[in-house]
């Protein structure tokens, strides 16, 4: 009798991907906590020590297609390792730091460890359930925000009774630590027979690897998209800390369930429970009733709480409301591009195509000293009515354009594998 093959429970394994980007997530949402101590020990200005940061994102995102090739290949197991050895070199190394040199040679180490542990989780997560693509990205992009709220707190108190650099070298090595064991319980994704898409969501039968998707037309219209969303959501968002200040709210005391903090203070708490909570939603919805569907709700709703924002936002309840509507509209790209980008080229690339559609957040966050030009002499209307007006043209282009056309492309490309595949029967 034939012995029955074991597959591995996917569901631990979206589990794993989301306790390592919840783990990775200080590199990018930490990070803020250590600039003013630095600055103090070293006298360095705030500007050199925040073009580190601006280092980190760069090989954080542009590194991420190579790192997604280097899944495919390998698996996820050696690269969220790698990844985790890498972010754990990069912290010693800040926390060592003594001069602005190595201090961006650290960035640089991180970015490259963090990219590979969220292109890993991301790239992963797609292959795992081809059913539900986008609940599972969406859930292990919320980790990455989601991890940052749980662990900031310590990582704040250990600087201020330990000092940064106990910080960074401690976090750097307990972290690597519990990322590495996970990426030892990662194999590559194997599905028991019968695990397919679901039918509501059209999927391509045809694998293309990202030099072939690169030449396809449709990829640089979902890029488009993708970028237009992320740099309309970006130029915003950043722009909240002095929108505040200039409302003069910033500091204004307001009390929600009891906790009493600065307004900027609250209403950026809530803003990253709002990020966070509509990727996974997002992507399960998604999952039953269309990307582009979705995509145009949302894309749409964000444009209007844009436009909220300027016409209520002087207000510290309509800042509030408005400033988490923007949020909660805008963090969903990051469940719905990586799910449509497997749907449309296929899964057993997933994690390098993924990669490549994920430079277009580098390329939008391009756009935002655009935003504080534009900001000159305190008018931030022009920058929220430019944000909506790149979401609602977004939301019209993925509706319209994208959505037949996705459809016509990846109905020709099946009818040419199954063609070719009876032809191969056939002979």
């Amino acid at each position: 009798m034939a012995k029955e093959e074991k597959y591995p429970n996917r569901w631990v394994q979206l589990v794993l991907g989301i306790v390592c980007m919840a783990t990775v997530a200080n590199c990018q949402y930490g990070w803020t906590l250590f600039v003013a101590p630095m600055q103090d020990k070293w006298h360095w200005s705030r500007t050199s020590i925040q073009l580190a940061f601006t280092i980190f994102i760069f090989f954080e995102t542009w590194l991420v297609p190579i790192e997604g090739a280097a899944v495919d290949k390998w698996g996820p197991g050696p690269v969220i390792i790698a990844g985790a050895i890498m972010v754990c070199i990069g912290w010693v190394l800040h926390g060592k730091a003594e001069t602005l040199t190595m201090m961006y040679v650290a960035a640089i180490i991180t970015g490259m460890g963090a990219g590979a542990v969220y292109g890993t989780a991301v790239g992963n997560a797609l292959k795992w359930f081809p059913d539900k693509r986008g609940l599972a990205a969406g859930a292990t992009a919320a980790g990455f925000g989601g991890g940052a709220a749980i662990t900031v707190i310590p990582v704040a108190n250990l600087i201020n009774t330990q000092g940064y650099q106990t910080a960074f070298i401690t976090f750097g090595i307990a972290q690597a630590i519990i990322i590495s064991i996970c990426g030892l319980f990662m194999p590559r994704a194997k599905l028991p027979p019968g695990t397919k898409a679901i039918p509501r969501v059209v999927s391509s039968k045809m694998e293309f690897n990202p030099g072939q998707m690169l030449r396809q037309p449709i990829f640089w219209l979902i890029y488009v998209c993708f970028v237009g969303v992320a740099s309309g959501g970006i130029m915003a968002t950043a722009s909240f800390g002095p929108v505040s200040r200039d409302y003069g709210l910033d500091k204004l005391p307001v009390t929600v369930l009891g906790i009493t903090l600065p307004l900027l203070t609250m209403a950026m708490s809530i803003d990253n429970i709002a990020n966070g909570a509509t990727r996974p939603l997002c992507g399960y919805l998604s999952d039953r009733f269309g990307r582009e569907n979705i995509m145009f709700v949302v894309f749409m709703g964000e444009g209007l709480a844009l436009l909220g924002l300027m016409w209520y936002g002087r207000t510290p309840i309509g800042f509030m409301l408005f400033a988490a509507l923007t949020f909660a509209f805008w963090g969903e790209i990051f469940s719905l591009f990586p799910s449509m980008c497997a749907d449309t080229f296929g899964v057993k690339n997933a994690a390098g195509n993924a990669g490549t559609l994920y430079t277009a957040k580098g390329t939008s966050s391009l756009l935002v000293p655009f935003a504080a030009s534009l900001s000159a002499g305190g008018n931030w209307d022009r920058v929220f009515i430019l944000s909506a007006c790149i979401a609602f043209t977004c939301s019209m282009l993925s509706f319209f354009v994208l959505k037949p056309w996705r459809r016509r492309f990846i109905l020709e490309n099946n009818a040419k594998v199954e063609a070719a595949a009876a032809a191969t029967a056939g002979a």
